[in-house]
């Protein structure tokens, strides 16, 4: 997965938006204010993304796949971090967008969600 196509499946998801509150290298997607996703733009490294997870599936996905570990200044237990350049399938990374958003919309309170579903 490239960095673009990243960032554009991410911001068509209902009331995303961007910003660079860190740094200038950390492109982090927000629902309502709340962070769902992280895209590193560093040039030196390589290109990865952080994503909020289901404990439970965390490890899972850990143990599964070597491109994917925990949460890169992150909490180890709800964010893994995903590289790119691994054995990580663009349709898994698809996925676990659609979760990790999932997880953070949830999150809300009934009248918020239903506010944000108008």
């Amino acid at each position: 997965m490239n960095l673009e196509t990243f960032r554009e499946y991410c911001l068509s998801k209902a009331h995303v938006d961007e910003a660079l509150p860190f740094d200038d290298v950390t492109l982090v997607f927000r629902v309502n204010n709340k962070m769902f996703a992280l895209l590193s733009l560093r040039e030196d490294r390589e290109k990865s993304c952080n994503l909020k997870c289901d404990p439970e599936r965390a490890l899972e996905l850990r143990s599964d796949f070597t491109g994917i570990t925990p949460g890169y200044h992150m909490s180890k237990k709800h964010w893994n971090t995903l590289s790119f350049n691994e054995d990580v399938p663009d349709s898994l990374i698809y996925e676990l967008i659609d979760h990790s958003y999932d997880l953070v919309f949830k999150s809300f309170s009934k009248k918020i969600q239903k506010e944000l579903s108008q």
